[in-house]
């Protein structure tokens, strides 16, 4: 549906995107600096997302960094102070900088970590070394994070001066809990793989850095991609309205949603696959006729 490669061009190559099948990879690739923000990476990625949004056939987003040392080291403190850049200088005709201006400019780059969490893909983040400040926020976003053998979390905030971005303090005591997301934010502790795994801040610790890690994180996106796409998608949707209805609400949209998907062709031939084991084939989401509307 869209030229996902084409978005390296676009964004001084500062990001690669690359579509097989239902997956969609999205690399930031500047490891010269650690994978840090700047505005090349914070709008490509940004693109990629809203285009992924967009289009039904992608089903998983891996997200990564190029190298094996770092997933992003958060933002670029070189360029400004924020990922947002939002310390740009004026210069000879340019007006000044403001305050409101740099809101609004952080509050549309931050609209990646919604993409990420309330899109309809499976989004997985593949952490291949250090993982600090509005990365790690990204990072909370994904439905999956896996990390590699060298996998290094730490929220830099405070030490950078700054308070946070990108939704970590709304994401990561959802996914650690309360007290362990304030200490990790108030005294900038370094969390590594196995302490990471044991807290829950990644789903899975691969004992594996580099070329082998990725390959790792593929076959797992793939598999999930195999799935029946129709139940996966609602999944994703049940999990993202959790964060905001009652249980009764709740109740009332997995019912509509189980049973919908029940009435699909998918459902039978996950079960019908499964006792013949054999590897299913899925229609997925089509056009429907004007008949199975009312059922799906």
């Amino acid at each position: 549906m869209f030229d996902y490669a084409a978005l390296g061009d676009l964004y001084n190559n500062e990001i690669i995107a690359a579509q097989s099948g239902h997956v969609l990879t999205l690399t930031i690739n500047a490891p010269e600096r650690m994978n840090t923000m700047g505005y090349h990476v914070n709008t490509g990625i940004t693109q990629a997302l809203n285009m992924a949004a967009d289009d039904h056939s992608i089903y998983v987003v891996v997200f990564t960094g190029a190298g094996d040392k770092a997933f992003s080291a958060g933002g670029n403190l070189d360029g400004g102070g924020a990922s947002s850049g939002m310390r740009q200088e004026s210069g000879e005709g340019k007006p000044p900088p403001t305050v409101s201006g740099a809101i609004t400019n952080l509050r549309h780059m931050m609209s990646s970590s919604q993409l990420l969490r309330e899109s309809h893909f499976v989004s997985i983040a593949a952490i291949n070394g250090a993982c600090a400040g509005a990365a790690l926020s990204w990072a909370c976003a994904c439905d999956l994070r896996l990390g590699a053998e060298n996998c290094l979390f730490r929220t830099g905030f405070l030490t950078a001066g700054l308070s946070g971005d990108f939704g970590g303090t709304w994401l990561l005591p959802r996914v650690v809990g309360m007290a362990k997301a304030r200490e990790m934010y108030l005294l900038n502790a370094k969390i590594r793989g196995e302490e990471a795994k044991r807290i829950g801040l990644i789903s899975q610790w691969i004992p594996l850095r580099g070329a082998a890690f990725q390959h790792e994180v593929q076959q797992l996106a793939q598999q999930l991609a195999s799935t029946a796409p129709l139940a996966l998608k609602r999944i994703k949707a049940n999990l993202v309205d959790a964060d905001r209805t009652t249980f009764a609400e709740h109740l009332d949209l997995e019912a509509e949603r189980h049973a919908r998907s029940g009435f699909h062709p998918d459902a039978q031939e996950a079960g019908t696959s499964f006792l013949q084991k054999r590897t299913p084939t899925f229609i997925g989401i089509r056009q429907r006729k004007s008949w199975e509307a009312s059922k799906l």
